[in-house]
């Protein structure tokens, strides 16, 4: 098969997202929860990037507010080049609709809609014409060139998760941002989701951060960041299942 070239990202810096001195309280006075604690991390492109760590310790907070689902109390949030903690609603679902890609524990595919048409809509929701030959090829690293015509229904949950996966990547997003996406699948479809999540970053050239409970999910990564207590307080590069365990146990997790 012959390799689809990526696009090039929309902004020329060095990092596809990055948190500067990033925190996120909710409540005040005494009921305040301080989920997020001066965070700065950055988020390489062309790089798969796993964010861990205890129960409670902000890596989906921190996801959120990357991508710009959650506000930040203080600090700054870039992608690429925007400044996203200045942008308003308007303009935010805008920069989230063009640039970000989502996948979700939850497959959040339309149940009439055909997995070809899943993975369009937000292209056509946004009036974009889809690239057909980059279409394809996402289909063809996917895995789903005969499952396009089958609904949701008819589709088995690796599958149902792996058209949610080309829905986020065909669209050339700068950075997909995937939150638990093994946890409703088995092993079997949870490998394949993952080894297609890889195969995005190193053959097609997208980013990816996900968060994960998951040692063996994590080792899908090129690196994993350790949060706990709202701060990062640790990171592997080329990790294993073995190492990211380890490193969990040492943080309480």
């Amino acid at each position: 098969m012959t390799s689809t070239p990526a696009s090039p990202p929309a902004a020329a810096t060095a990092h596809a997202v990055a948190a500067a001195d990033v925190s996120k309280v909710y409540g005040t006075g005494d009921a305040a929860v301080h989920a997020l604690r001066g965070v700065d991390a950055a988020f390489d492109r062309g790089a798969f990037t796993a964010i861990m760590g205890p129960s409670g310790s902000g890596k989906s907070t921190l996801m959120h507010c990357l991508a710009g689902l959650d506000t930040v109390t203080t600090g700054r949030i870039m992608l690429g080049d925007a400044d996203i903690t200045r942008l308003g609603d308007r303009r935010l679902t805008l920069l989230r609709r063009d640039r970000v890609g989502f996948v979700f524990q939850a497959f959040n595919l339309l149940p009439t809609l055909t997995a070809e048409q899943n993975i369009l809509l937000p292209m056509e929701l946004a009036g974009r014409r889809p690239d057909r030959a980059w279409f394809d090829h996402v289909v063809d690293v996917v895995g789903l060139r005969e499952r396009l015509h089958h609904r949701p229904s008819e589709l088995s949950g690796g599958q149902q998760q792996r058209v949610a996966c080309a829905r986020a990547i065909v669209a050339r997003p700068d950075v997909v941002f995937a939150d638990e996406p093994t946890g409703n699948l088995d092993s079997r479809s949870g490998a394949e989701v993952l080894a297609f999540l890889r195969a995005s970053v190193r053959e097609m050239g997208r980013t990816v951060v996900m968060v994960t409970h998951d040692p063996v999910a994590a080792s899908y990564a090129d690196r994993v960041v350790f949060l706990r207590d709202g701060a990062i307080v640790s990171e592997i590069v080329r990790p294993t299942p073995d190492t990211v365990l380890d490193r969990l146990k040492s943080l309480g997790a």
